[in-house]
């Protein structure tokens, strides 16, 4: 089973830290000391705030991921237990996002050494010029894989709201709920 992050809402104070700290975890620069206009600020997950509750939105990791079931150019996989966008490969054709039963994808500009790639032979007319569009790709949780100490929202959240669950602690938790059930049943009374 893959491993996914959730988060607490009773916890969650909707203080969009985790957006902070993933941006900080995928960045090839410092954004702190950066000019904003310089900043790739595409966070992996998006905090959705109500007047009763706000939470985080990220990637579940499905294990049979509707986004890599139906991506054309097979671009999504599951790498080690991550559901992977290969990101050379993806062509923005928003099919994964029409897929994401939690909306958890989005199409973001792709970024080459803190430039924007272009895509070749597509224009669009911006501010009256003829101009080649931006090449877009898809975006979502990918457990920061190429960080040594995992997911870097559930590190920074302020509040622990963010929590990994892992095969086994779903195991666990199945197994108490079934006691806990079958404990409540043999306790009634049978008429």
């Amino acid at each position: 089973m893959n491993t996914f992050i959730v988060a607490d809402p009773n916890k969650c104070i909707g203080c969009r830290t985790c957006e902070i700290a993933c941006v900080v975890a995928h960045s090839d620069k410092n954004i702190f000391t950066s000019e904003s206009s310089e900043i790739e600020f595409y966070p992996r997950l998006s905090v959705v705030k109500t007047a009763q509750v706000s939470a985080p939105i990220q990637c579940r990791q499905c294990e049979d991921a509707p986004c890599a079931n139906v991506c054309p150019n097979k671009s999504i996989t599951n790498k080690n237990g991550v559901v992977y966008i290969d990101r050379s490969t993806c062509v923005g054709c928003k099919t994964c996002l029409m897929a994401c039963p939690l909306g958890a994808i989005e199409l973001v500009p792709e970024f080459n050494e803190g430039e924007k790639v272009v895509q070749q032979g597509l224009k669009v007319v911006e501010d009256g010029k003829l101009c080649f569009k931006d090449r877009m790709v898809g975006n979502k949780c990918d457990l920061c894989i190429s960080r040594e100490k995992g997911p870097a929202c559930v590190e920074i959240c302020p509040t622990k709201a963010l929590n990994i669950v892992q095969s086994d602690d779903l195991d666990i938790s199945v197994r108490e709920k079934r006691k806990k059930r079958a404990s409540e049943l043999s306790s009634m009374k049978v008429k």
